[in-house]
């Protein structure tokens, strides 16, 4: 037998975390609803496990599990949580670890015709925290990508290894963050999901701006009854791309609903109305500031060309610390034991 029932269970993990990885890449969300099955799953082969070594004939191998389950139950789960408070998970990555904690608590065992696998277990034998290495040292390997990629193409900045630049004109079109303020190099710009809000809550595009920014930067140009901003992403899930909206198809736009500028000399309290929009939408713009949407968009209008960050999108090394986590094992106790250190 290739492995145990509930093991071989768990395998029906892996296309489902592909499928995330990949729709992580396309339009950084996945539905919650991908979780739902999966952690069904993950409880009920846990009590499964868990009633096998109960009614098992060794007492040193129930409490070896238990100690397993509860540090990896207790450990990853918060810190997961934890990630995410602070924002450097997203959502479906938080979900996902947590997800990861309950179904692969302890390592399970494939057998092959001449090896069985993981072949590296680690000491402790918390497999869920083998998946969180391998993530890890997967996700190191980004930057240096990019990096890479940068110097092949001859692209020299602060930014080469974090980002790559792009034209103005499809910034609208990526996912990440602007690494640009009007001082120059900023890992702290505007988010490109944020600025996809603010179009939509205007009814206008990027182009529009561009082509009469010191109009849109006046207050008074903006709609007297704003659109509804949604969330930022490029499409939404089974519907239309937001982009539709973005580029004013969709929206009341700022000819057929804004106040008359009046007055070009009016003071501008609020540069681009950045004020009103935070204050208007029901929910943060994924942390964004009015300065950070100020800077951003005075970059955007001056700028034929921008760097930005596309960020990583996690589950993609997290799909593949899995895959190398099922077939490899712990990658990180390996090198610790190369060295000395384990």
């Amino acid at each position: 037998m290739l492995g145990s029932i509930p093991d071989l269970l768990r395998l029906v993990a892996v296309p489902v975390f592909g499928w995330a990885a990949y729709r992580d890449v396309k339009t950084r969300r996945v539905p919650n609803r991908t979780w739902t099955p999966l952690a069904a799953l993950a409880v009920v082969l846990l009590l499964w496990d868990a009633y096998t070594v109960w009614t098992g004939p060794t007492a040193v191998g129930q409490r070896l599990f238990l100690i397993r389950v509860a540090i990896s139950l207790g450990f990853v789960i918060p810190l997961s949580y934890g990630f995410w408070l602070i924002g450097g998970f997203g959502g479906a990555d938080a979900k996902a670890f947590m997800l990861v904690a309950v179904l692969f608590p302890v390592y399970p065992v494939y057998y092959l015709p001449t090896v069985a696998l993981p072949l590296q277990q680690s000491a402790i034998g918390v497999f869920s925290l083998t998946i969180l290495s391998n993530t890890v040292l997967a996700g190191v390997v980004y930057p240096l990508a990019v990096a890479a990629g940068n110097l092949a193409r001859g692209r020299f900045s602060l930014a080469m290894f974090i980002g790559r630049p792009v034209s103005v004109s499809a910034v609208t079109e990526e996912y990440g963050r602007l690494l640009e303020s009007p001082d120059g190099f900023d890992r702290g710009g505007l988010d490109l999901d944020a600025l996809r809000m603010y179009l939509q809550w205007r009814g206008c595009s990027l182009a529009d701006i561009r082509a009469d920014p010191d109009r849109h930067r006046l207050p008074t140009s903006l709609p007297r009854v704003p659109n509804d901003p949604g969330d930022g992403s490029l499409a939404t899930d089974g519907g239309d791309p937001v982009a539709d909206d973005v580029n004013g198809t969709g929206g009341r736009g700022d000819d057929a609903s804004s106040q008359a500028v009046t007055d070009d000399t009016d003071a501008v309290d609020d540069p681009w109305g950045a004020e009103r929009f935070l204050d208007d939408i029901d929910h943060s713009a994924y942390g964004t500031s009015p300065a950070q949407l100020r800077d951003g968009l005075d970059v955007l209008v001056e700028q034929d060309e921008v760097w930005i960050s596309p960020g990583i999108p996690f589950l993609v090394p997290m799909f593949a610390g899995l895959v190398v986590s099922l077939t490899y094992g712990d990658v990180l106790f390996s090198l610790l034991q190369a060295v000395g250190l384990a």
